[in-house]
């Protein structure tokens, strides 16, 4: 029986360096370069936004995580408030969502790669995939502690910028693009220098920026004392969110004026060059490449433990559920890592669009997944009121919040079918879910068929 066992040998040090980590990553050091050439500093306006949007998400997950000892994950209480269809369409989403994931984070080891080298974006990133495999395919622990440094780095190098930041922003330091001052956040066309049209194209880049921050509540609901340890963890996140997200873009910002930023490179890169310290952008770069790294860990991490559990719940291959002998689900990481593959392909066939495309992917499939969450919290005030009432840890302003995010959710949509460079993500992305609808179908008239 060991063998069919995965070994719980994550101590909360790791869980909680994985839960911070897992959120800081390519969306903020790779894709707010972007982001902010559309929005210019607006842009900390719409991380403000999607921040606080995701911490109502997090606190509708929290109470229904703790409403019943047996959630471990969205598909369980998808499948109590939603349906069973919901359930099977949310896993295997969830599952593609860090496949995604893990594909732009490959792709950015790719692009920080050609800081140093001028090598075609490809070949780092499948050798990036080749190692991340084997690394997973050996002892849970050693992830964990490669997961806790890597996270440890991460933080060091955002608390080192905003260190730095308010230093030179004291001493009124010049750098090669003048003062670094908080006038430059509106000295350069305003707030809205782009109008309120590059306002709302960023926040594609800001939602996917955000991925992973359901994890939070995941993670934590396997630890020793899930009442006690849901809520700190989920409560923290609006003092991260401002910290690690608004806070390094304010000194990006006040640093390097934005319309100086270019969109296809790392800001903490470019910034930490203005100092004057030659070495200095070279081991940003080093750090965030890293970090990439890492969350591309995190993503393979989290896809084989999805389709483990899928199968588990009889809703995938049971070949899935095969441990090797260091008691890891095998045939499931291998399956995951030749998927993710494709994302070196894209590097390959199209290296400029190739992370917009499959960032655009991930963010609409993440908002799938908090939507069944808030859904699903809405069906639960309706249904199951004396749950509600014993609650300790109430989502507040519920639902009219849910239906607020959800309002929010579909708006974002709406701009990427308007925007040139996410149309043909948003319009690839519909048949997904058509194949999971006619899978669960399929699978449905199966077991239908034997009673």
């Amino acid at each position: 029986m060991a063998q069919q066992e995965l070994k719980r040998e994550l101590k909360n040090r790791h869980v909680q360096l994985i839960a911070i980590g897992g959120t800081i990553g390519t969306g903020l050091f790779l894709g707010s370069g972007k982001a902010i050439q559309l929005a210019g500093p607006s842009i900390i306006l719409a991380y403000l936004i999607v921040g606080i949007a995701l911490f109502f998400v997090m606190r509708a997950l929290g109470e229904l995580l703790l409403s019943n000892a047996g959630y471990q994950s969205f598909n369980d209480f998808a499948v109590d408030y939603v349906g069973p269809w919901a359930g099977y369409v949310t896993g295997w989403t969830y599952w593609f969502c860090w496949i995604m994931t893990a594909m732009a984070d490959i792709i950015a080891v790719g692009v920080y790669v050609q800081y140093w080298f001028e090598i075609p974006q490809w070949i780092p990133a499948i050798l990036t995939l080749v190692i991340l495999l084997f690394l997973n395919l050996l002892t849970v622990k050693l992830f964990g502690e490669l997961e806790f440094w890597f996270a440890l780095i991460k933080i060091i190098t955002i608390l080192a910028l905003i260190v730095i930041g308010v230093v030179m922003l004291v001493m009124g330091f010049k750098t090669d693009a003048g003062v670094v001052s908080i006038r430059n956040l509106w000295e350069y066309g305003g707030l809205f220098p782009n109008g309120v049209t590059g306002f709302l194209l960023a926040f594609q880049m800001v939602v996917f920026a955000f991925v992973g921050v359901e994890l939070v509540g995941v993670s934590a609901a396997e630890t020793a004392n899930p009442q006690k340890n849901i809520p700190s963890a989920i409560n923290k996140i609006p003092l991260r969110i401002l910290f690690f997200y608004v806070g390094a873009l304010i000194i990006i910002l006040s640093i390097n004026p934005w319309e100086q930023l270019s969109s296809s490179s790392s800001p903490f890169v470019q910034v930490f060059s203005l100092v004057g310290i030659p070495v200095a952008a070279g081991i940003i770069n080093f750090v965030v490449l890293t970090s990439a790294a890492s969350a591309g860990n995190s993503g393979m991490f989290s896809t084989s433990r999805i389709l483990y559990n899928l199968s588990n719940h009889k809703q995938g291959p049971a070949a899935f559920k095969k441990l090797s002998k260091n008691h890891v689900p095998s045939n499931a990481l291998v399956t995951s890592a030749v998927v993710v593959s494709i994302g070196a392909l894209l590097s390959k066939l199209l290296p400029e669009q190739a992370f917009s495309i499959v960032t655009t992917i991930s963010a609409i499939c993440f908002m799938w997944v908090w939507s069944i969450i808030l859904i699903s919290h809405i069906r639960y005030q309706k249904t199951r009121p004396d749950l509600r009432a014993k609650s300790n840890f109430k989502a507040p302003f519920t639902p009219f919040i849910n239906y607020v995010v959800l309002a929010l959710f579909t708006v974002i949509l709406i701009i990427m079918l308007f925007a040139e460079a996410t149309r043909m993500a948003l319009l690839m992305t519909p048949l997904w879910f058509i194949l999971l609808f006619i899978l669960y179908g399929m699978r449905k008239r199966k077991i239908e068929s034997k009673f």
